[in-house]
């Protein structure tokens, strides 16, 4: 028989912390590692290594073929819900119009009614017992048959026939591409290619990893390190070599063409997992305890 406070203790009628915490439940929480984390060589997109890499005003680097189907998938997108919301327009352009006349033609006929019988015209001017009534004139019919009218206004959900709809209103679209990666507008205009400099090695396999250098300093890039592209010619350094040379002197180093402090992009990656590297690297999972694994009911994990 196990003692009363042993971890083994399994008797009571409650979880215990160590039961607990064998079974998964809680927060759980987990260091990303370098599997998890994009690194900068990597399209935004497909998240394998760009092809003719274009980069937005942001810094999110893209594959060229990548970038510029998801924008022509955007523009599909939009000019289809452009389309909707033009079919809306008109439809409700066409109820207005047969409102109009059908009001049109009401007025014409208690015009016709007016002139050539002797039917009182009723011009709300009556008590509210007259109409509640329905009577409109001496020689007015009243509704008897109350039953159809009620069936023909009730609203009830348990009717097929009767169910009430709620109208579904399409807002005005936006006509704007937006960055898959920054959620800001984007247009094809604004994206320019980037450089990288690769370090050429003899008998290197062309499926691994490729290794880029600061053309500068002749640093490998990796993602512990701050790059920055330039714009007017998209030659991608490193930080350092950019504040310390390039915008000092005011040319780049590889093409000599103008280079200010408005042609810098610091180019975004994913990072490195380190503890002193970036923030939040995290991954999270709450688990409740299921029946016996404690793995039945789970929220989606939230990286940060």
């Amino acid at each position: 028989m196990p003692q009363r406070h042993s971890k083994n203790n399994n008797d009571l009628a409650f979880f215990t912390y160590d039961e607990k915490r064998k079974l998964g439940y809680g927060t759980q929480k987990q260091r990303l590692g370098k599997d998890s984390i994009k690194p900068f060589y990597a399209c935004c997109i497909c998240l394998k290594p760009f092809i003719d890499p274009l980069s937005c005003p942001k810094g999110h680097v893209y594959c060229k073929e990548c970038i510029f189907h998801c924008l022509l998938s955007q523009k599909k997108d939009i000019k289809r819900k452009l389309a909707s919301f033009a079919a809306q327009q008109k439809q409700d352009q066409e109820e207005t119009m047969e409102k109009q006349a059908a009001l049109r033609d009401q007025e014409l006929e208690v015009f016709e009614r007016q002139n050539n019988g002797a039917i009182t015209l009723y011009t709300g001017k009556h008590t509210e017992d007259d109409k509640s009534n329905g009577f409109h004139g001496a020689n007015s019919v009243k509704v008897t048959s109350y039953e159809e009218e009620a069936m023909r206004t009730m609203k009830a959900f348990w009717l097929p026939s009767a169910t009430p709809e709620a109208p579904e209103r399409i807002e005005m679209p936006s006509t704007d591409t937006i960055c898959p990666e920054g959620k800001e507008k984007l247009k094809l205009k604004d994206l320019f290619s980037v450089h990288f400099t690769e370090i050429r090695e003899e008998g290197r396999a062309d499926f691994v990893e490729p290794n880029f250098m600061c053309p500068c300093c002749n640093t490998t890039l990796t993602n512990t390190l701050t790059l920055a592209a330039i714009k007017s010619c998209g030659h991608v350094f490193c930080k350092k070599c950019v504040d310390n040379f390039l915008l000092k002197d005011g040319v780049c180093t590889e093409c000599s063409r103008p280079c200010k402090s408005k042609h810098v992009v610091v180019l975004e990656k994913g990072g490195t997992g380190f503890a002193g590297h970036d923030e939040g690297l995290q991954a999270t999972v709450f688990k409740h305890v299921g029946s016996g694994t404690g793995l039945g009911l789970s929220r989606p994990i939230v990286r940060t």
